[in-house]
């Protein structure tokens, strides 16, 4: 067992005695943080032996899980397997520092403390076992049991409409399960393993990869010989599927004009796009965040919907490239409409934990016009985007977080001039919004610079892309300098004379001062994460085009 194995089952084990142990809600508290900070000092030891210049995956492990004999149906085996690459490398990371956040600054949390303290921990080991999984099985089952915590997160420690938007959260996520578990299963059926095969049947002869493939192809090897997997290297390769079947690049099948692989990438996009959100799924995002406690709206905006992109990074385009290249224009669209249709919502907001979330909807559509132009640039910028916001969301809410433990109100008309009580506050509040608006010298800058960057230059895409993309900032720019002008500047207000507002303790300066450096360093120096992920982003446009 290596440290991937480590920083999933530290929180999952400390999950089980924080929530059974009865240790009483100051150790439950003290327990969460210390596992989350033991967490942060292992990722970071992953990332200083990880080495961006080599290809594929990095500190594995793999050991034998599932093994079915399905009679005609062949062999089925699944691996619990992990690894790192220059995709998974940074979000590991910002999942750790994002849940150490929000554990920090879950103070404001008074009943059952040991069961909030345990779901958050279970979400982050199912978080982590999402992003390190290099078995699709695997994966399906931490990102299914992800629902679990989430569910309850907000549906206990929620506001008045916790158990509607609970509720939506979970059908809307279990819809976009059910349509990625029927690509899992039809993929994993019409793939074959040649490495697994050829282990399991030494007498068919073969020895090398293209040679089992080849006896795939002239249908050589018989069905109850095949040795199914749900391998995401095997699932990638074209040459690995079954002769005549329904995801094979030869079939004839149409359905609705589409052929049985463009079923399968857009199953897989939508099954992804409901965790983004991008619109027209996003409707369950704003109740979630309006409802859930400040820091598992951290939490959600600053990790979850990261998985969205994730899976279509992993999985939708790698297993069906020439479907999702083919598909680049109506990608883009929707990655356009998020952006203005998230700002032009987030403009007429009031509610200032709503217009966050709105935002949130209006950055995650940069991320798919960058993976949608199908160019190293857009496709570092989407990248760069995902671990941008994640920093960013998470100032954002935790913002919002400090005037609702202070007044237990959100509405912008009530708040002016706070810049005169609680400086600091101000000054971090600036920084948050200031970089979340694409301002140079923030990171929020250097992610949508560059995903609108490879809208421009792509041969997939008409400069529109790009442009309307641009309109979005300046909506963007729009709501976020009103906002700020309207709750920090001119004289001083609150709708109530018994509100206290007193400006930022220290453990508050430490989370949101400490996430707004963050910002600020990698919009100064972004070589940090472009160096991380180049050589994925290098090698899959590689195996797209070629």
């Amino acid at each position: 067992m290596g440290n991937l194995s480590y920083i999933i089952l530290l929180p999952l084990i400390a999950s089980l005695v924080v929530g059974f142990g009865k240790l009483g809600a100051s150790y439950a508290r003290l327990i969460a943080i210390a596992v989350a900070g033991i967490q942060l000092l292992i990722l970071a030891k992953i990332a200083l032996v990880f080495d961006p210049t080599q290809t594929g995956f990095q500190s594995t492990e793999s050991f034998d899980w599932i093994h079915l004999n399905l009679g005609s149906l062949g062999h089925f085996v699944s691996h619990y397997s992990l690894g790192v690459d220059g995709l998974s490398i940074g979000l590991i990371l910002l999942t750790g520092l994002v849940s150490f956040v929000a554990l920090w600054n879950s103070q404001d949390i008074h009943e059952k403390i040991e069961g909030y303290y345990a779901l958050v921990l279970l979400l982050n080991a199912s978080l982590m076992g999402c992003f390190l999984a290099r078995d699709m099985f695997l994966f399906y089952v931490f990102f299914e049991f992800m629902l679990l915590p989430m569910y309850f997160l907000i549906g206990i420690w929620g506001g008045p409409r916790r158990n509607y938007a609970s509720l939506k959260f979970f059908i809307y996520t279990l819809v976009g399960s059910l349509f990625i578990l029927i690509v899992m299963l039809g993929i994993a059926l019409a793939y074959m393993d040649p490495n697994e095969t050829a282990l399991a049947f030494p007498n068919l002869g073969f020895h090398d990869l293209s040679s089992i493939q080849t006896a795939l192809a002239a249908h050589e090897i018989a069905p109850n010989q095949i040795v199914h997997s749900f391998d995401l290297q095997v699932l990638s390769d074209p040459k690995n599927c079954q002769p005549n079947n329904l995801f094979s690049p030869q079939s004839g099948f149409l359905l609705g004009g589409l052929s049985g692989r463009a079923w399968g990438f857009w199953l897989l996009f939508i099954g992804f796009a409901i965790k983004l959100p991008l619109v027209p799924l996003h409707t369950w995002l704003p109740d979630a965040h309006v409802e859930a406690p400040s820091p598992i709206s951290v939490l959600l905006a600053g990790v979850l919907l990261k998985i969205g992109a994730y899976g279509w990074l992993r999985m939708a385009i790698p297993f069906f490239p020439t479907e999702a290249v083919d598909a680049a224009s109506i990608m883009a669209g929707l990655g356009v409409l998020s952006i203005i249709y998230g700002a032009y919502n987030a403009l007429a907001m009031t509610d200032l934990k709503k217009l966050v979330a709105y935002s949130s909807v209006s950055h995650m559509g940069f991320v798919l016009v960058g993976i949608a132009s199908f160019t190293p640039e857009g496709w570092q910028g989407a990248i760069f985007q995902l671990l941008s916001h994640g920093i960013l969301s998470s100032l954002l809410f935790l913002m919002v977080g400090v005037l609702y433990s202070r007044t237990g109100n959100r509405q912008i008309d009530n708040f002016s001039g706070l810049a005169s009580k609680m400086p600091w506050f101000t000054v971090v509040s600036g920084i948050a919004i200031f970089a979340s608006l694409g301002l140079p010298g923030f990171s929020g800058f250097i992610g949508e610079f560059f995903s609108l960057m490879g809208a421009f230059t792509s041969t997939h895409l008409t400069p529109i892309y790009a442009i309307l993309g641009g309109l979005g900032i300046l909506l963007g720019a729009g709501y976020l300098l009103w906002t700020f002008q309207k709750i920090y500047l001119g004289s001083y207000f609150v709708r109530e004379s018994t509100w206290e507002l007193p400006d930022l303790t220290l453990l508050e300066k430490f989370s949101l001062f400490g996430l707004g450096i963050l910002s600020i360093i990698f919009g100064i120096f972004p070589g940090i994460i472009f160096e991380l992920s180049e050589i994925f982003v290098t090698n899959s446009l590689n195996l797209i085009f070629h």
